[in-house]
């Protein structure tokens, strides 16, 4: 079964740092852009941040810009999320999301459907 699946959330301390880490499963993630994807309770999951795979351009949302860094390793076939000055607003279930679609890397990021294979999610909480 092709799926993605999410690692390394936690339980952090508000300025703490975490990461996360994307790999697949029964595919090769070099020929996706990748992205991640938050949903706090009672709130719609949004867009985070994501990679091209085409030349590695990447997108923040304006809420982890200069927090949080995205990169992938083709070699290990992995994507990663540093999460850094994690802030209690953080606090969410994350989700990477793959998609073939030759598109504006931030276009991946603004929307929800379309995109080819979702993770079960990653919990991570930001308390004190």
């Amino acid at each position: 079964q092709l799926r993605l699946v999410e690692s390394g959330g936690g339980l952090v301390q508000p300025g703490g740092s975490l990461r996360l880490s994307c790999a697949p499963s029964g595919f090769t993630l070099g020929y996706y852009d990748i992205g991640w994807f938050r949903q706090a309770p009672g709130k719609e999951r949004e867009g985070v941040s994501c990679i091209s795979s085409a030349d590695g351009s990447t997108y923040y949302a304006d809420s982890v810009k200069g927090r949080f860094t995205i990169s992938r390793d083709n070699a290990k076939n992995t994507v990663y999320l540093q999460m850094n000055s994690l802030k209690p607003e953080d606090t969410a279930v994350y989700y990477c999301a793959a998609d073939s679609e030759l598109q504006p890397i931030q276009a991946m990021c603004d929307t929800l459907i379309g995109h080819d294979y979702w993770g079960q999610g990653a919990q991570v909480t930001v308390s004190s």
